[in-house]
């Protein structure tokens, strides 16, 4: 992408003063699950498969942000950040069993969210972000309907710690990710590739959501939502063949889950294949997890090019890229995707709740110059995606805010720490951090915001 800074100053300009703008994280990408007495989950299982993880790498460190979290709330509040989107780790609070509440964990979440406050920034938390605790997997895990309920167990004791601090609460980020990229293509943990497993999957991960909500409500909270990542699908050509799967594409990875939780009900076209593994009764599941929302989150990248392949043996379709620009990742940079997803959320699903765009930004190889972490294809990208967002608001959607994913280099799952998706350059062997360029671009803007 072409690098011009005053694209991102006006894209910020047009969103800028009735929006919050915060930054993003994950537990198991940047704490590290060797501290604190974390139980173990099942990233540190997958990440011990030969072969799993570029370069055998694992969360163990990670960014060390559970010694370093201090200076990482001064990076988010110096950069004049609103809000911090943060997730707990269920293996952290409850590394032993589902009523055994770990006093470290709770201590060190206790000093991160009263960190945030002290400093101004609004805790947005999701409650679980992929680290399943080992002892739940070795116990099949998303595949049990006994997984959901003791999510709603581990809700609860988040909420009696730690709810009357928070600003916003989502249940589970990304749960196509949870479900389908991991139990059908097995890319993430557990790595598995089976049907039986992924329909199962795909709905003990709604009705977590739904039970978690309802535990929450029945507690007296509020500002629940729910955070869905969402990818573009584009058929290969304008055959009726391809337009198919790109359709069945889309429902598989977006209306699988915007379906059941706005409209209580699942898309034909995946059910009529994943029916014969469904478990039993699912249906009389579907009004939990319709639950009412406050709020609606969106992450989003890239856009996929969906051919038809009869090869693929239940689904017969198979994804690719294009010829757009792409990221590190080898993701296309798209942002008319954001825009069609943020108006569709709008006009089908829920007109009237505030949307969130919860994760956004890219992998990019930086090169430094004069001390300087250069990033500039990165500003480029924001640049684009606000400008989508504004587009989309001033069509009518009611968009509250904006997180950039992510405010550090991370652990970038099955890629190890080979991409980066930081405003924050992160020298794993030192644990330094050095803000980029992009860092700056989103300070200046905040502060000029301010003035």
């Amino acid at each position: 992408m072409s690098y011009n800074k005053a694209d991102f100053d006006n894209a910020f300009a047009s969103l800028k003063d009735d929006m919050l703008f915060g930054v993003a994280t994950s537990s198991y990408q940047i704490e590290g699950s060797a501290f604190g007495n974390c139980g173990p989950s099942h990233w540190d299982d997958f990440a011990k498969i030969e072969g799993a993880i570029t370069g055998g790498h694992d969360g163990s460190v990670a960014c060390d942000h559970y010694h370093l979290y201090e200076s990482d709330l001064d990076l988010i509040a110096d950069a004049g950040f609103d809000a911090y989107r943060f997730s707990f780790s269920w293996p952290r609070l409850l590394p032993e069993a589902h009523n055994q509440i770990n006093p470290d964990g709770l201590s060190f979440y206790d000093r991160l969210i009263d960190g945030m406050l002290a400093r101004g920034l609004s805790p947005f938390a999701t409650l679980y972000h992929w680290d399943l605790p080992s002892r739940l997997a070795d116990k099949q895990g998303w595949r049990h309907r006994d997984t959901a309920h003791y999510f709603a167990d581990y809700t609860d004791i988040i909420m009696r710690h730690f709810g009357d601090r928070l600003t916003t609460i989502a249940p589970i980020n990304e749960p196509w990710c949870v479900s389908w990229l991991s139990h059908y293509w097995g890319h993430h943990a557990p790595g598995l590739r089976d049907l039986d497993a992924t329909a199962k999957a795909m709905h003990y991960v709604q009705l977590a959501h739904g039970l978690s909500i309802q535990v929450m409500r029945e507690s007296g909270h509020n500002n629940l939502g729910c955070v869905l990542n969402k990818e573009y699908a584009v058929p290969v050509d304008d055959s009726a063949e391809a337009m198919a799967a790109a359709d069945l594409f889309d429902a598989t990875y977006s209306r699988w889950f915007e379906d059941s939780i706005f409209k209580g009900q699942y898309p034909s076209s995946v059910l009529s294949v994943f029916e014969p593994f469904m478990p039993r009764g699912f249906e009389e599941d579907l009004k939990l997890i319709q639950q009412p929302l406050d709020w609606a989150g969106v992450n989003y990248y890239t856009r996929s090019v969906v051919s038809p392949d009869p090869t693929e043996p239940h689904f017969g379709f198979s994804c690719g890229r294009g010829d757009l620009p792409k990221t590190d990742m080898g993701w296309e940079i798209e942002p008319e995707g954001l825009r069609f997803f943020l108006d569709r959320l709008h006009k089908e699903y829920c007109p009237d709740l505030p949307i969130y765009i919860t994760e956004n930004g890219m992998a990019h190889a930086e090169a430094w110059q004069d001390g300087i972490c250069h990033d500039e294809a990165r500003i480029s990208y924001f640049a684009a995606h606000l400008e989508a967002v504004s587009q989309a608001r001033d069509a009518g959607a009611n968009i509250k805010g904006y997180f950039a994913w992510s405010l550090l280099d991370n652990f970038e799952w099955a890629f190890g720490y080979d991409k980066r998706f930081g405003l924050v350059y992160v020298d794993y062997e030192t644990q330094q951090r050095h803000p980029k360029a992009s860092y700056y671009a989103w300070q200046d803007a905040l502060k000029a915001q301010r003035r």
